[in-house]
């Protein structure tokens, strides 16, 4: 039990010495409340329109869309990481 404690107060300690500044904090706690799948819905619709545009004959239009995939996919990404271990652990042991 005691190397359980011990684990937590080191995770504190490391936690409060690489802490972020006020703006990755706020980027954080107003990032933290999007859900994530709203990441995954966005680049699944990309997908879809830039297929339509692909098929509509809009080609460089298709290109432009489907590169954001990847982008909401990343971000998709972060979002889960602020989730799981952000600033906010402090907080939360």
């Amino acid at each position: 039990m005691s190397e359980n404690l011990n684990k937590k107060a080191s995770a504190s300690t490391e936690a409060q010495q690489h802490s972020e500044g006020s703006i990755a904090l706020a980027i954080e706690s107003q990032t933290a409340k999007i859900p994530s799948d709203v990441f995954l819905w966005a680049a699944i619709g990309s997908i879809g329109t830039s297929l339509a545009l692909h098929i509509s004959g809009k080609k460089d239009e298709a290109r432009f869309v489907g590169q954001w995939v990847s982008p909401f996919l990343l971000l998709g990404v972060y979002n889960k990481l602020i989730k799981i271990a952000g600033s906010d652990r402090i907080d939360r042991s």
